[in-house]
């Protein structure tokens, strides 16, 4: 009979340690096709954090198909994305170190074949011409802001060019079955894709050329995204245009909704090659769909115009794609990390056909999530997933309560994952309750629920995470005097402006987090330099407002302990912003504690920074909360910590 050891919550001994984290923290992703052969990239933390290219066939187990001297990762945007093709024997990838295109057939080795200053993403093989047509971002004009197209590259990369041009982003270029027409996504400052985008198409004159341009759908107030050919040559797109992303088809003279429903058929395009849906035949789609944040595999009948669930044991899904009678995606639950999947689609039996190999948890350390709904400011409700602490081995003394790790998720445009993480398992075996908020802005609930945010960034979404922590403090769910919110990126800023402006937490975490919006436009990349203007204000008019909005003015305010952790390469928000809080809070005693990391960007990639991050993350609270650690850690250096009597 196994011994169940009594000891407070946040320090019982999990089988999570920071070495397994690190080994268990990467999901396939970017999953696509060629013919029956399915491809994904999967990052691999313990080498160097490079990502390598996968593939896997019926009757075979999956390998990898780059050599290992090879990151294939590319920059466009700087978050990157589909970042390669296959094409039978022949595969055209971006290497992260050189931003080169190279082309790799079977058998023989990588050969380079564009030029340096230029970035590729989200590439189609136009085979009739001997051409990749791909989003190129031109770092080598001399601009302040790189300069997008859609371009070509010959095959065998003796050529190349621009096809499409004049805005300020593309996206998505897709070739008909004939060979014939092309389809893209375009959209302008100051709108990101999720705001407002333009799909057009063309043809592709025998020189090679793109006449006869039509938009067909979208403008500066519906995001229009994921262009698809159909069997068939019909042109399919998701469209916010009814308040949901739905899936449209074009007829040759307008816009027709394939099957109405109050639920989100799309996500965010933060990267390339996003893919919620695909063709079974020309008049059977699968797909992904969420209603109130919460996803199913679903089925629609093109001719009927009806949505019909698929029935799966997964409650994540991504890139979803068809092949010879079944559907491949990237799927996971709470107790299976994201995977890649098989399901076929005559006997609806799933087959996960690769798992990264991480270490094996057992089900009596592993916290399933519930889905809540929580009040919030202004008479209205927001959602997030209630992870409560689970370790086979430890309860908590009698009348404790566990402390709260709030989750304020990046973006903002994103979205809470339901599917099996290490890194909240990390928490909540040691005997944490983390609650991870889909707060206002939000995607999953629909475009008025995103738009919740528009101006009201750092104000919706700290209301947001601070009402989803008192609310749980009310109903003594968790200790109400131990309230910690930690966030990466955007969930940063969130982090830094709800220990700033509000009094609801004692300690946070700052992952790369925005800490001056009025520096924002200056340091960081072209694809979000605007994305202020929405979510606040535009710089220099709204400056003010920004200013406001930033936690760095109001520094002063913070007066409980934080740690900070930053990527040293850092594009998309620079060290800088994470550097002048901890001089200033230091600088006034609170306690406060600095973790930056050599050659890493925006989000850790390296196995032993996981694992540092981690565990540094850990020691912290141990000592702002008052707990013992089971296991030996490296300390942090803890500005301004008082000593405990």
């Amino acid at each position: 009979m196994r011994s169940i050891k009594t000891a407070p919550y946040g320090s019982w001994k999990s089988p999570i340690r920071g070495d397994v984290l690190a080994s268990g923290s990467s999901s396939p992703t970017d999953l696509t096709t060629d013919g029956e052969r399915v491809y994904w990239l999967q990052l691999l933390p313990k080498e160097g954090g490079r990502y390598g290219l996968f593939t896997w066939a019926n009757g075979e187990k999956a390998r990898e198909v780059v050599p290992k001297e090879f990151n294939v990762r590319n920059r466009v945007h700087e978050y990157g994305g589909a970042s390669y093709v296959a094409n039978g024997r022949t595969i055209y990838f971006s290497n992260f170190a050189d931003q080169l295109v190279y082309r790799l057939k079977k058998g023989a080795r990588p050969v380079p074949m564009s030029k340096p200053g230029h970035r590729y993403a989200d590439y189609v093989v136009d085979g009739k011409r001997g051409r990749l047509i791909a989003v190129r971002e031109d770092h080598t004009t001399g601009a302040k802001l790189a300069v997008n197209t859609i371009a070509w590259l010959a095959t065998d990369g003796s050529s190349g060019g621009v096809l499409i041009s004049g805005n300020d982003f593309y996206s998505a270029p897709r070739i008909d079955p004939s060979g014939s027409k092309l389809a893209w996504m375009t959209w302008n400052f100051p709108n990101m894709p999720w705001d407002g985008t333009e799909l057009w198409t063309g043809t592709l004159a025998s020189d090679g050329k793109v006449v006869d341009r039509k938009m067909v759908a979208g403008g500066r107030e519906e995001s229009v995204i994921i262009p698809k050919w159909s069997p068939d040559g019909t042109l399919y797109f998701v469209s916010d245009r009814s308040g949901y992303w739905n899936i449209y088809k074009w007829d040759g003279a307008k816009a027709v909704r394939v099957a109405a429903a109050s639920a989100e058929m799309g996500e965010p395009q933060w990267g390339f090659r996003v893919s919620t849906y695909d063709f079974v035949s020309p008049d059977r789609i699968v797909c992904m769909y969420a209603r109130k944040g919460v996803w199913r595999l679903g089925s629609i009948d093109i001719k009927e115009r009806r949505l019909s669930e698929v029935k799966s044991p997964f409650t994540e899904f991504a890139c979803i794609w068809a092949a010879d009678g079944s559907m491949f995606f990237l799927g996971g639950s709470p107790t299976q990390s994201f995977s890649v999947v098989r399901l076929d689609l005559k006997t609806g039996r799933s087959q996960v056909v690769y798992a990264h190999e991480a270490p094996s948890i057992g089900e009596g350390f592993i916290s399933i999530p519930k889905h809540i709904r929580f009040p919030t400011t202004g008479g209205k409700d927001s959602y997030g997933l209630l992870y409560m602490p689970k370790n086979q081995d430890f309860r908590a003394p009698r009348g404790e309560r566990p402390p709260l790790l709030v989750l304020s998720h990046g973006g903002p445009t994103s979205q809470t994952v339901s599917f099996l993480s290490l890194r909240v398992q990390a928490w909540t075996s040691r005997g944490f309750a983390v609650l991870d908020v889909d707060y206002g802005g939000s995607t999953g609930y629909g475009r008025e629920f995103r738009e919740r945010l528009a101006g009201k960034w750092g104000v919706v979404d700290v209301d947001d995470c601070c009402n989803g922590a008192e609310f749980l403090a009310k109903k003594v769910v968790v200790d109400g005097k131990r309230l910690a919110i930690r966030g990466g990126s955007a969930g940063g800023y969130t982090t830094l402006c709800a220990l700033a402006f509000r009094k609801t937490f004692h300690a946070g975490a700052s992952h790369f987090g925005l800490s001056d919006l009025t520096a924002f436009d200056k340091t960081t990349h072209k694809f979000e330099s605007r994305y202020l203007d929405k979510l606040v204000a535009p710089y220099p008019k709204g400056e003010k407002l920004l200013k406001e909005r930033s936690a760095l003015y109001s520094s002063d305010k913070i007066t409980v302990p934080m740690i900070f952790f930053q990527g040293l390469e850092d594009v998309v928000v620079p060290p800088s912003q994470a550097e002048v809080m901890v001089k200033s809070l230091r600088e006034r005693g609170i306690p406060v504690a600095y973790i930056p990391f050599k050659g890493e960007q925006h989000g850790f990639r390296r196995a032993e920074n996981i694992k540092r991050a981690f565990e540094a993350e850990l020691y912290f609270y141990s000592k702002v909360f008052g707990f013992a650690l089971p296991d030996k850690v490296e300390p942090v250096k803890i500005w301004n910590l008082p000593r405990r009597r």
